[in-house]
């Protein structure tokens, strides 16, 4: 993959479709919502629920995108797709304040990540989610990929492969 792949432009184009898709309200399909709740344990779905419409939504693109593309995939990896951002359930933000947490986060850095506000909350998603993963007894590749998901591939322990086909499937 080349730098512009992977770089910045790549990561703001990713940005700007996710916004633009959340204006949308409401979530999946009922038939997307009960495909994806097929693959998830009940503490995992307990935390679907929790989701945001427009977060529902992406997940089940994704996670559709990763089942297309591995020709069928098991349980864990399709709960990895549909519950990587789950720990934005617990800043609580609306679409508007996701904008300028991910804009705050650029201009003050590891100072604003870490401050235990709402925004704080909103960019430590990760770890939050795989925190909440694992309290819900998911697999440990669902927790991996939820903690690991905006990791570059190098710091990842995710199964290379997997964590490839999971990236690709959030990004496109």
């Amino acid at each position: 993959m080349d730098a512009a792949a992977t770089g910045p432009l790549s990561r703001s184009g990713h940005l700007v479709r996710r916004f633009f898709a959340s204006l949308w309200p409401g979530g999946p399909a009922a038939i997307s919502e009960d495909w994806a709740l097929g693959y998830l344990l009940a503490g995992e779905a307990d935390l679907w629920r929790r989701m945001s419409g427009p977060d529902r939504r992406h997940a089940v693109t994704v996670a559709r995108r990763v089942n297309d593309r591995l020709g069928g995939a098991n349980r864990s990896v399709l709960a990895a797709a549909l519950l990587h951002d789950v720990g934005k359930i617990d800043s609580g933000l609306g679409t508007l304040a996701r904008v300028a947490a991910t804009l705050a986060a650029m201009v003050g850095g590891d100072r604003v990540r870490y401050s235990d506000g709402r925004i704080g909350r909103y960019l430590r998603h990760p770890q939050i989610g795989a925190d909440l993963l694992t309290a819900a007894g998911s697999d440990e590749l669902t927790v991996a990929w939820a903690a690991q998901h905006h990791l570059s591939a190098d710091r990842r322990t995710v199964h290379q492969a997997t964590a490839e086909v999971l990236n690709a499937a959030d990004d496109d």
